[in-house]
């Protein structure tokens, strides 16, 4: 019964009128004709990026189910396909989704160049992973959630698609003023406390923050939608 009030809260308040965009212009990088994915590949995946340097532990803590279905939001330019694939085993799924076509057309063939079977990549849009109800088992956002342009939309898309009991686990930048890099204050939205919020708002609930030794400017939390 409670997943089911959370969705109908997503739903009345999907019926408030059109969200408006928290912060215009954010994606519009990845969105061109010309964009440089081979670029992204290597700010994306090199060892200064921590959740990089950490892909394996980070997906070790997420305690993935073999013969699980994941969906690998914002995927880019597919960091974490191969550890996603390892956890779920041959039996699970990786859905590579991102709204970028370029970012899509890379993780299509990264997944075939690698081996990858269980990975498939599809095309989701700025307000919903365009997933049917009731089809994953654990949606995963790395660095991502900053970039919901719609977070209330983008948000009820997972919740819609995840089953009863279903798990968000999200991996950001931790923002505190006088603490973090510029770059962080200025291209991040939201603290920590503020993203937590936002969550259980729309009907998560917290089920626990993990500690990984390798994550200095990011946090790691785990959300879930209870049967």
């Amino acid at each position: 019964m409670k997943h089911f009030a959370t969705i109908l809260l997503l739903l009345l308040g999907a019926c408030q009128g059109p969200e408006l965009s928290v912060r215009p212009g954010i994606n519009d990088p990845f969105l061109g004709a010309e964009v440089d994915v081979d670029d992204f590949a290597m700010k994306w995946e090199g060892e200064s990026r921590e959740v990089y340097v950490n892909r394996a532990a980070i997906v070790d803590a997420m305690n993935l189910e073999p013969g699980s279905t994941v969906a690998d939001v914002g995927a880019g330019t597919g960091a974490f396909l191969e550890e996603l694939a390892r956890a779920v085993g041959p039996s699970g799924r990786v859905l590579a989704l991102d709204i970028a076509p370029e970012f899509v057309a890379r993780l299509a063939e990264r997944a075939e160049r690698e081996d990858l079977p269980q990975v498939e990549a599809r095309l989701c849009s700025e307000r919903s992973l365009d997933l049917p109800r009731n089809s994953i088992d654990v949606a995963f956002a790395c660095d991502v959630y900053h970039h919901f342009e719609y977070p209330r939309s983008s948000v009820g898309s997972i919740a819609r698609a995840l089953r009863p009991g279903g798990e968000f686990i999200l991996v950001d930048f931790e923002r505190i003023p006088g603490v973090s890099r510029p770059w962080i204050l200025d291209h991040v939205r939201a603290g920590k406390e503020q993203v937590f919020g936002e969550l259980e708002s729309f009907g998560f609930t917290l089920v626990e923050e993990i500690e990984l030794p390798g994550l200095v400017e990011n946090w790691m939390a785990r959300f879930r939608l209870e049967p």
